[in-house]
């Protein structure tokens, strides 16, 4: 018996039904701990400059920051209510890659973001290859729940999240340039948004 057939003869008691584990709750764990109890514990001015959004202008960044909360609330509130299943492998292994990196991603991002420069921007470790990796690895690992879960309302929530995260990355950058000046617009050329 290979070790994937021995995997899903655990879960699902080899009766040739859907494996599937009990709870994708498993899966938010990891990404809550980086972002609060990990970042609170290597810096807490980091834990509270991270819990503050750029001010919004305009009615267009005002919908875009709700929807970026409302759809990161639902996405955590919805994820324990998913299965994590083994029905489709490749799907799964994808995710799965997609969730690990994200994770990865998430633990260099929210180190180096806890050690900023004497100015105050992060622009050392991951933040000299992107400008945004945080929220990087939060595509990655919500992308992987996804394909995890194979949940269509969860992707949703996802590509919402996304849309509505890139629109408060741009009114980030631009409350950046103001409190910044030429050091951040400096930054900005020598390093890309996203890749």
């Amino acid at each position: 018996m290979t070790g994937m057939k021995f995997v899903i003869a655990l879960t699902a008691g080899y009766s040739g039904q859907r494996a599937a584990f009990p709870s994708g709750f498993a899966l938010a764990v990891p990404i809550l701990l980086m972002r609060f109890p990990l970042l609170w514990l290597l810096s807490k001015e980091a834990y509270t400059r991270a819990g503050h959004y750029a001010p919004a202008q305009g009615a267009a960044e005002a919908i875009a920051l709700a929807v970026h909360q409302i759809s990161t609330t639902a996405f955590f509130c919805t994820i324990p209510l998913q299965r994590i299943s083994l029905s489709h492998l490749l799907r799964e292994y994808i995710g799965l890659g997609l969730y690990i990196a994200g994770i990865a991603l998430l633990a260099l991002s929210t180190v180096c973001y806890a050690y900023p420069s004497a100015s105050g921007i992060s622009m050392s470790g991951i933040y000299r290859f992107s400008r945004n990796p945080m929220y990087l690895g939060y595509f990655f690992c919500f992308a992987g729940c996804c394909a995890l879960t194979g949940s269509i309302v969860l992707l949703f929530i996802a590509v919402a999240n996304a849309i509505s995260t890139h629109w408060v990355i741009l009114s980030e950058e631009r409350w950046c340039i103001q409190k910044f000046g030429e050091e951040y617009l400096g930054y900005m050329q020598k390093v890309r948004r996203y890749f």
